[in-house]
């Protein structure tokens, strides 16, 4: 009878295995900012999308019937107007996003958040907005991080590594004699949106591709220091997931700043054709 150790080890060997056999992509160019990594996908661009779209519907359904979607006729232009501007800079990182099916809408809640799902579903909330009385350049930091997610199929890349996980554990059920159950990837899409915090390394990597995207639209790429800046002022538990998971805030802040500063040729040179 095999030990509890031999028996984790084995599994461990089967995750490692099935994470080698599939073969590492990008899905984004690596901009100014240098993003390069490799990506291991276990599962289509397109099934996920399909999966948002239908757990985005659901969301702004609710939300109609609740009353809270899109009240302001004039934050939501302002929101979308900024969205519009930085589209056409997501060509730089990946030439397709320029053609995805967009959409953009505003709840009412005061919960200080924002997120984007795959293929170009994007949600802002109004507490984020009007608590900390962003700025414009602000909010493009904000919309160009959630971008930055979308982009680089982040979503994709954790539902594939959880996706590997269940395969292990299958694997690893059946040699204990366990049963075994199946994925939904509509509840896997909601989960890593909404209920899993992104990974240091996707929140760093959104950070810089999204203070790059604001920046190639026209807007000062500091935003992206200032809206962090507001964000540790409004402290208690209201962080929203795009600044909650990294190390310190004087490593994000300082980060951020070098980030930003690198890039200030490229917003001078975009704000000049605005």
């Amino acid at each position: 009878m095999r030990s509890s150790a031999t028996k984790r080890s084995l599994l461990a060997l089967l995750f490692s295995a099935l994470l080698s056999a599939c073969a590492t992509q990008s899905t984004t160019s690596a901009g100014a900012v240098g993003i390069e990594r490799g990506q291991t996908m276990l599962v289509s661009s397109e099934e996920v999308e399909q999966a948002a779209n239908q757990q985005y519907s659901q969301i702004m359904a609710q939300a109609r019937k609740k009353g809270v979607l899109n009240r302001d006729a004039a934050q939501v232009q302002r929101v979308r107007a900024i969205v519009n501007r930085l589209i056409p800079a997501t060509a730089v990182f990946r030439p397709d996003a320029t053609n995805w099916n967009w959409e953009v809408n505003v709840i009412t809640t005061d919960e200080l958040n924002a997120w984007a799902m795959p293929g170009g579903k994007i949600a802002v909330y109004t507490g984020l907005i009007e608590k900390l009385k962003l700025t414009d350049a602000e909010l493009a930091a904000v919309l160009g991080h959630e971008i930055a997610h979308a982009l680089r199929e982040h979503s994709r890349e954790r539902i594939s590594r959880q996706l590997a996980t269940s395969a292990v554990v299958g694997i690893g059920a059946a040699i204990l004699g366990l049963g075994q159950s199946g994925a939904d990837l509509a509840g896997m899409v909601a989960d890593v949106t909404f209920n899993r915090p992104n990974s240091r390394l996707h929140e760093s990597e959104a950070d810089a591709i999204g203070t790059e995207l604001a920046a190639r639209a026209g807007y000062d790429p500091h935003g992206a220091v200032s809206v962090w800046e507001k964000m540790l002022k409004a402290g208690g538990n209201g962080l929203p997931e795009f600044l909650s998971t990294h190390p310190s805030p004087e490593n994000r802040l300082k980060t951020l700043q070098g980030i930003a500063d690198r890039l200030m040729p490229i917003y001078r040179q975009a704000a000049q054709k605005k």
